[in-house]
């Protein structure tokens, strides 16, 4: 078996930074710490941080305490008042590029275009962004556009996880019905750098282990795209979920990971890999 892990793979920076920050707000503060929402979408994760006192909560205003942080995925501008109100001390854990999409949307409101998030409905990330755009609509697929009425002015601002190649179909659809798009490409670089290396390591091996969180939206996107390319593509969370039935001692392995899986899941993946089949290649 050979393995080989995708060039970009595993946690991004927001990510990092996040469990940066309440890594150091739990040395400040004695006492449970909230979070609004899970802080990132790795179930794994969330229970460690459940361990060491770290509380998910899904709206601040249905407990009060010392600390919270905002999740990475961002929250509506009522959430985060309602944080101010019920804790001491707010950390902000939002990933700076989803307060850059958040932005956008405001712009767009303030100039008064048709504000469409184009995302995943329901996403925390997308009901964060249409918070901060009054009136705003979110749009997932082309045929969401066909059944709106689309005005003249229309601005677009994108989930951070979403794939360029779903967001042209969207322009696509929008083209000969608005007169004029502006469209905010809110894609973090870091989920562009993922799918491209996962997409080119799919096109050379013969089954991809996809490791993230199930719920994880950027993870999905990385299993959808991998099976555009590769027939055999397993989405897991964590090592004890391979299947060596999976394998062969003949096996080309790719291994990529979402922005919300830590190294050392993607070390546990290939640890396991390599006691199946112990001659393999990183």
């Amino acid at each position: 078996m050979h393995i080989r892990i995708a060039t970009e793979a595993g946690a991004c920076y927001g990510v990092n930074r996040a469990l940066d920050m309440v890594e150091a707000l739990s040395h400040k503060i004695h006492g449970r710490i909230h979070t609004l929402g899970p802080l990132i979408h790795n179930p794994q994760v969330v229970s460690k941080l459940a361990a060491k006192g770290v509380e998910v909560i899904h709206n601040a205003d249905e407990v009060s305490g010392k600390a919270i942080l905002l999740r990475t995925h961002g929250v509506t501008p009522e959430e985060e008042k309602k944080a101010y109100q019920s804790h001491d001390i707010v950390v902000d854990a939002t990933c700076p590029f989803v307060i850059r999409a958040h932005r956008a949307a405001e712009t767009l409101t303030k100039e008064g275009y048709q504000v469409l998030v184009f995302g995943e409905k329901g996403h925390a990330e997308v009901e964060g962004t249409l918070g901060h755009a009054p009136g705003a609509v979110c749009v997932e697929t082309p045929e969401d556009i066909e059944a709106l009425s689309i005005k003249r002015r229309v601005g677009i601002v994108v989930q951070t996880t979403q794939s360029r190649r779903r967001l042209k179909e969207i322009v696509a659809a929008l083209v000969g019905k608005a007169e004029e798009i502006r469209l905010f490409d809110t894609i973090c670089e870091a989920t562009s750098l993922r799918q491209n290396a996962a997409t080119d390591l799919a096109k050379s091996v013969d089954c991809m282990i996809v490791i993230g969180g199930k719920i994880s939206a950027n993870t999905t996107r990385l299993a959808e795209i991998c099976r555009t390319y590769c027939d055999h593509v397993y989405h897991i969370e964590t090592a004890e979920e391979l299947d060596p039935a999976w394998f062969s001692p003949t096996s080309e392995v790719g291994i990529t990971a979402g922005a919300s899986t830590p190294q050392y899941q993607i070390d546990e993946v290939y640890k396991r890999l390599m006691s199946l089949y112990p001659a393999s290649d990183k």
